[in-house]
């Protein structure tokens, strides 16, 4: 079998992930994709850090058993606990994870202040910690804010509406809105409910999430290893989980393709 025919794994714990997935097709739109929404173990980020790396390592198992070219983990709590595990288990399988975009937020402007959101697990990381020593500049000011609760709102679809409104409007109660320069998504699922997010924060903040990066990042290992579909493969999507959370997939689908 021509092994650059194979599909390009995506694998979050939820329907996150399509944030991810909408620019791998933008960058690879020949690429034929099947998108691992892991449903029963969601979700991760109030998980242990343990927990969350078995949780992957056995998916990322089940994918390549079914035939991945490629894994993009494009959860952030998933990255932070298993995926330096997996590169040292599969060194020649082309595998991306995803992180916080702190490092555009903090060098776009000058003495930016900068509100990270994130699941409480992806605070915690020393992988997190190690991302802000790295790349954080000494007139940036940091708030790191947690959001139990958020992906699995998003996850229920309620990206916009009552719902959304009333938990941002707790969750930013105690943030200075008016002096927030930037927001960085710490989670794959936050972009969907962006305009949520702008809205309670005020129009003039920017936001930032790390989904183009990582796909800019799987076309460049996808094609150093030699496995980039054809120009004339017909690209698609394949949605697991399909029959056991059929009103999952729907929601993913929505998320996927509409505007």
């Amino acid at each position: 079998m021509n092994k650059a025919k194979a599909p390009v794994a995506v694998l979050d714990s939820g329907i996150g992930g399509i944030s991810v997935l909408k620019e791998l097709i933008k960058l690879m739109p020949n690429e034929k994709f099947i998108y691992f929404g892991d449903f029963v173990n969601a979700p991760y980020g109030t998980k242990t850090m343990e927990q969350v790396r078995d949780i992957t390592v056995k998916n990322t198992k089940m994918l390549m058993d079914m035939g991945a070219k490629a894994l993009v983990v494009a959860c952030n709590t998933a990255t932070g606990a298993a995926v330096r595990a997996l590169r040292e288990m599969y060194p020649d399988f082309p595998l991306v994870g995803i992180e916080p975009a702190v490092k555009p937020a903090m060098h776009d402007r000058p003495h930016p202040t900068v509100l990270i959101m994130a699941t409480p697990l992806t605070l915690k990381q020393e992988k997190f910690e190690a991302l802000l020593k790295r790349v954080a500049t000494e007139d940036a000011t940091i708030i790191r804010l947690p959001c139990p609760g958020l992906m699995e709102i998003i996850d229920a679809g309620h990206v916009e509406g009552e719902k959304m409104d009333a938990y941002l409007k707790d969750l930013f109660k105690d943030i200075p809105k008016d002096t927030v320069d930037a927001v960085v998504l710490g989670c794959t699922h936050y972009p969907h409910a962006r305009e949520a997010i702008v809205k309670a924060l005020g129009k003039n903040v920017t936001v930032y999430d790390g989904g183009y990066g990582t796909a800019k990042e799987a076309k460049r290992r996808i094609e150093a290893a030699g496995l980039s579909a054809s120009e004339t493969q017909v690209g698609s999507v394949t949605f697991l989980n399909g029959e056991k959370y059929p009103e999952k997939i729907k929601l993913a689908e929505r998320f996927l393709y509409d505007a």
